[in-house]
């Protein structure tokens, strides 16, 4: 079983950015890891375009305001670094957020945030860049939720479980917290649940994950997404683990629909890969 050593953390300046700072601290010592935190946000110049041949007097305050952002960022990741020797700050790249996706081929973890439309900084990022970085980097991540407590995770953990390759990539991922968490439930849906279920148990026996508890979830596999969020609410799981789904599509990510449906109302942190 291989724990994360190399963890990416994605900075922004949204109001959850200190909450995934926290928690990559957190699993870094947990994992005896190294987190690098990346900032993601657009500059300014890219955000409003019809600045690029504006005056030099507004281009320099474009640059005023990305080293503005810039400097508020630095700050909270080294107010909640607090200290951490496994914490790392990069500075953002010429590319801005879509750099994310390459640095991510050399990690083994990512943590991102989900996306809130209502926060002010919402329009640092590009509208797709959840989705992207998930499908285009192959990794595992760990989305955290823009609304609610994040505290411990991995106590109680939730598998959403499917017989394809994503899924299998995101139990595999999610090993270091299921051999350690004290309880692990893991349901399918569809007409071979039961027996897909009892695969997955005596592979995750093997790993040394016991008394795994399974949920069949019966052959009705419409509206996945908002099912999980609910189970995983009547369970009180504090991790959901599932495969991401999603491909381009003319220039445009499309996500499974269960995956869509939990990148837009996440209660609670979810381990996803693709």
């Amino acid at each position: 079983m291989l724990t994360p050593k190399s963890i990416l953390l994605h900075l922004d300046s949204s109001a959850r950015t200190a909450e995934r700072i926290q928690l990559a601290r957190e699993l870094a010592q947990t994992f005896d890891a190294q987190v690098t935190g990346l900032p993601c946000a657009l500059s300014a110049l890219m955000r409003y375009p019809f600045t690029i041949e504006a005056a030099a007097e507004v281009v320099a305050v474009m640059q005023e305001v990305d080293k503005t952002a810039r400097d508020r960022m630095y700050q909270v990741f080294m107010t909640h670094r607090a200290g951490s020797p496994r914490l790392h700050w990069t500075e953002r790249e010429p590319d801005g957020p879509w750099a994310f996706s390459k640095r991510a081929l050399y990690a083994d973890l990512l943590i991102l945030g989900q996306r809130d439309r209502d926060d002010p900084m919402d329009g640092e990022l590009p509208g797709d860049f959840l989705p992207s970085v998930l499908v285009q980097s192959g990794r595992p991540a760990l989305v955290l939720p823009y609304a609610g407590p994040i505290g411990p995770i991995g106590r109680n953990v939730l598998v959403a479980w499917k017989e394809t390759r994503e899924s299998a990539r995101a139990v595999t991922a999610a090993l270091p917290w299921l051999c350690q968490a004290t309880r692990v439930h893991a349901v399918a849906y569809g007409e071979d649940a039961q027996s897909s279920l009892q695969r997955l148990q005596d592979y995750l026996r093997m790993q040394g994950v016991q008394n795994v508890k399974l949920h069949p979830g019966g052959v009705d596999d419409n509206d996945v997404g908002n099912k999980l969020l609910s189970f995983a609410a009547d369970l009180s799981s504090d991790m959901l683990v599932m495969g991401c789904y999603g491909h381009s599509r003319a220039r445009e990510w499309v996500m499974g629909g269960a995956t869509l449906s939990i990148l837009k109302g996440m209660t609670l942190p979810v381990l996803m890969s693709h």
